[in-house]
C-alpha cells in the first residue's frame, strides 16, 4: 500500500480509502470486509452520520473497535434528520455541529475523529461560525483535524482561504473534470489534501451501460468508456486504469472506492500496482471527450 499526508494534519492515509457507505447490512460480513480491508494496507475508513441515519457509524465503530489505533476514522456532519425521519435538513450551525459529534462519538465507539468533514456547504452559511465549531473541537481533542465534503468551488475556495482545512472530499474522474479548472491547483497550492470519489463515475467508465451523465451524452460516455478500454489492453484492469487516471494527478491524495466485496477489495488495492499511464495514454483518455465544467456556484 501507498500512503501520502493528508495536508497539513500530521499524519498519512492510504492511497486506497474505503467509502463505508457501501458496506451491507450484514455485521459479521462487514466486519469481515473491513479488517481484510486492513490487512490489505488501508487505514482510512470514511463514514457520515448521514448513512442509514447512523447505523453505518455503528457498523463501522463496532467492527473497528478493536483495530483503532491502526486505523484513521473519517466521518461527516451537517444534515441534520427531521424528526419524523422523512428527510434532513442543512444545518452547519455551531451549535449543532457540537452537539452531534457526540453522538458520532458514541456510535463509532471511540474518544476522537482523525478526520471530522463538513457534509456540503454554501456560500450562504456562516462559514466563520462552522470553522470556529471545528476549531473548537479540535481543541477539546474530540477531532484531530477538519476538512469538508463538497463540489462546491466557491464553498471550496472560502475553506481554502479561511480556514484550516486539511483536506476537502469532491467528485472526480474522467468524466468529472470540473474540479482541474477551479479546484485542483488552488488547493494544491494550499497544502490542503483533496480526496476523490466517484472515480469510476458509479461504473459507466468500467462495466455499466452507457448513459447521459453530468452534461455528456450517452455517445460521449461511451467514448470515455472505450478510451479506458483501450488503454487497460492487458496490462491494466478498467478500473486500475480509471483509478489511476485519478491518482496521477498530483492533487489527489486518495481515491475514496466504495467497497462492497472482497473482489471489489482487491480489485481496488491491485490497481496500486498497476503500470502508471504513460502521458500518451494520459493524453488519449483526455482527448476522448471535451472537458466539463462547472455551471454554477462558481
Amino acid at each position: 500500500m501507498e500512503y501520502q499526508p493528508l495536508g497539513k494534519s500530521g499524519f498519512s492515509i492510504s492511497r486506497i480509502g474505503f467509502g463505508c457507505m457501501s458496506l451491507g447490512a450484514d455485521p459479521v460480513a462487514s466486519t469481515r470486509l473491513l479488517h481484510a480491508a486492513i490487512d490489505k494496507g488501508i487505514n482510512f475508513f470514511d463514514t457520515a452520520d448521514l448513512y442509514d441515519k447512523g447505523q453505518n457509524e455503528e457498523t463501522l465503530g463496532r467492527a473497528l473497535k478493536t483495530k483503532r489505533k491502526d486505523i484513521l476514522i473519517a466521518t461527516k456532519v451537517g444534515n441534520e434528520w427531521k424528526q419524523d425521519g422523512s428527510g434532513w435538513t442543512w444545518n452547519p450551525r455551531k451549535a449543532y455541529i457540537v452537539s452531534a459529534i457526540e453522538k458520532s462519538l458514541l456510535r463509532l465507539q471511540t474518544d476522537y475523529i482523525d478526520l471530522y468533514q463538513l457534509h456540503g456547504g454554501t456560500i450562504e452559511d456562516d462559514i466563520d461560525e462552522t470553522i470556529d465549531a471545528f476549531n473548537q473541537l479540535k481543541q477539546q481533542g474530540k477531532i484531530r483535524s477538519y476538512g469538508i465534503s463538497s463540489i462546491r468551488p466557491n464553498v471550496i475556495r472560502a475553506y481554502a482561504y479561511r480556514s484550516a482545512a486539511c483536506s476537502v472530499m469532491m467528485q472526480y474522474s474522467l468524466l468529472d473534470r470540473r474540479p482541474e479548472e477551479s479546484c485542483l491547483d488552488l488547493l494544491q497550492d494550499k497544502q490542503v489534501a483533496v480526496l476523490a470519489r466517484g472515480s469510476l463515475a458509479g461504473g459507466l467508465l468500467v462495466n455499466k451501460p452507457a448513459k447521459n451523465y453530468l452534461g455528456y451524452t450517452t455517445d460521449e460516455v461511451k467514448k470515455a468508456a472505450d478510451a479506458i478500454a483501450t488503454v487497460s489492453t492487458n496490462i491494466r484492469s478498467r478500473s486500475s486504469t480509471a483509478l489511476k487516471f485519478v491518482l496521477q494527478h498530483p492533487a489527489i491524495v486518495s481515491a475514496i472506492v466504495g467497497i462492497r466485496t472482497i473482489e471489489h477489495l482487491t480489485e481496488a488495492v491491485s490497481s496500486l500496482e498497476a503500470p502508471a499511464l504513460t502521458q500518451q495514454e494520459l493524453s488519449l483518455l483526455e482527448q476522448s471527450i471535451p472537458k466539463n465544467y462547472y455551471k454554477e456556484n462558481r
